[in-house]
């Protein structure tokens, strides 16, 4: 579609088509990436949260004499609303529009931080920490970068997707060392401040320079072609639990949920947020921890493109099961590695676990596409709230066994025996049989072929899900 001259001169946001026959608008950068940059950074921010609780639960608990379990208990809130509200989310956001969503959501985030620095009681903890917080991250969480990617590039989708992908891994890397030296150095409110702050710097870059579509600023998208924007939509959370209820009457479902369920009560129950206070009951520093911790975000950036790269040639089942194995074999040794300093054999964890952390993602993903079609992506949607909510009951469950027990070590021994059981869950997901190429048949045979029985109707297909 060609741009009038009028549209083109608009304002700034009305940039020229990679079309334009001037051929200027090749000099420019096109509003896509300015728009994923924005994007990048507000998922920085958004992510400064969940460098948090790791952190803090040792110093609530001196300071207020909560125990372990009430803090874990907020973390865990915040980690299920995080996953029930993500499928949400991108209905939300064609309804709505994607600025005003994630703008809400940073606020949402902000307000859940700054309040936190005022708060005397457990249950405050579980408002501000589990609801606000947990529902601006699940709102900013996998929908807010579909969805921009999805709108605004045909080229690059997959780099572009890669790309928002590492800015969670990013926002750890930057903030986990930055606000464990806050915490030991001037306390844990300034580093509660500090993630509030975050959240809010982004808001006015989300205002001004995010939009919900290239057709509100006249453009195509990168790549593609100009097309009119949408009308809002109706009806997408309806089916969204539509969606739900069908797929949780086939056995592949639950399968990929406990296993995904089990591969974050592994990583963000278990490792995120009692990894620190466990290395700290032996001794070693909070800021050496915490930098051990930011360290994983940087390797899984690696495991993860590494793992998509083996799942477009190796069977994705298999894949999960050594993936769920080595993980397990791996936490059962970690007990015996803790210690005041760091040493090679804990350097050697934290680089394995980081490769392996989300290299689940891409398989799961794959069997998504393969068992559900048209809808993985809801379906994936679900998958991953099922990883938070194992994530949550980790989160919680860890803290508890550490009031009773005193360590972490039954801790990490459970969760090994649990990715065992996830290895071999894997396994046993059946392979839906492909359905053949429909054939077109020439001459008399036309019809028959397509009817059931001769009769003219056309027959229904026997592949249910």
């Amino acid at each position: 579609m060609t741009q009038t001259t009028e549209s083109a001169a608009r304002d700034d946001d009305r940039q020229a088509t990679p079309a334009a026959p001037d051929g200027r608008s090749r000099l420019r950068i096109h509003r896509a990436w300015i728009v994923a940059v924005v994007t990048f950074v507000t998922i920085i921010g958004g992510a400064a949260f969940n460098s948090l609780p790791g952190l803090l639960i040792d110093p609530l608990h001196t300071e207020f004499g909560w125990s372990r379990g009430e803090i874990g208990l907020a973390v865990s809130i915040d980690m299920a609303l995080y996953g029930l509200t993500a499928p949400f989310a991108a209905a939300l956001m064609d309804r709505f529009g994607i600025r005003r969503v994630v703008v809400v959501a940073l606020s949402a985030v902000a307000a859940g931080a700054f309040a936190s620095v005022w708060m005397t009681a457990s249950w405050q903890l579980m408002i501000y920490w589990g609801l606000l917080v947990g529902l601006g991250t699940g709102s900013m969480a996998l929908a807010f970068s579909a969805s921009v990617t999805n709108r605004w590039f045909v080229a690059r989708r997959g780099l572009v997707t890669g790309i928002l992908t590492a800015a969670g891994a990013s926002g750890q890397l930057i903030f986990l060392p930055l606000c464990a030296w806050i915490v030991e150095e001037h306390g844990w409110r300034p580093a509660s401040v500090t993630v509030a702050l975050a959240a809010l710097v982004v808001v006015p870059f989300v205002w001004l320079l995010m939009r919900d579509h290239p057709a509100d600023v006249g453009l195509a998208p990168y790549g593609g072609a100009y097309a009119e924007k949408p009308a809002p939509a109706r009806g997408a959370a309806a089916r969204t639990v539509r969606v739900l209820v069908d797929a949780a009457r086939t056995g592949p479902f639950w399968l990929l949920a406990g296993t995904f369920a089990i591969c974050g009560a592994s990583t963000n129950g278990l490792i995120r947020t009692h990894f620190v206070p466990s290395a700290h009951d032996h001794g070693m520093p909070i800021t050496a921890a915490a930098s051990l911790l930011a360290v994983i975000g940087v390797f899984d950036i690696i495991g993860t493109v590494f793992s998509g790269w083996l799942t477009d040639r190796f069977d994705a089942r298999r894949l999960l099961a050594v993936y769920y194995a080595l993980r397990g074999i791996s936490l059962l040794f970690l007990p015996m590695l803790m210690a005041p300093t760091v040493h090679p054999p804990m350097v050697f964890f934290i680089v394995f676990y980081g490769l392996d952390w989300v290299a689940t993602v891409p398989p799961t993903l794959a069997l998504c596409r393969e068992q559900y079609g048209e809808d993985s992506a809801i379906v994936f949607g679900w998958v991953l709230a099922s990883h938070q909510v194992g994530a949550a009951l980790v989160a919680f469950l860890g803290g508890v066994a550490r009031d009773v027990f005193g360590s972490y070590d039954m801790v990490w021994y459970t969760s090994g025996a649990l990715c065992a059981t996830a290895a071999l869950m894997a396994l046993v997901i059946r392979r839906k049989a492909e359905t053949p190429e429909p054939v077109v048949p020439t001459g008399s045979e036309a019809v028959a072929p397509m009817t059931a029985g001769g009769s003219g109707e056309v027959a229904e297909s026997s592949v249910t899900r």
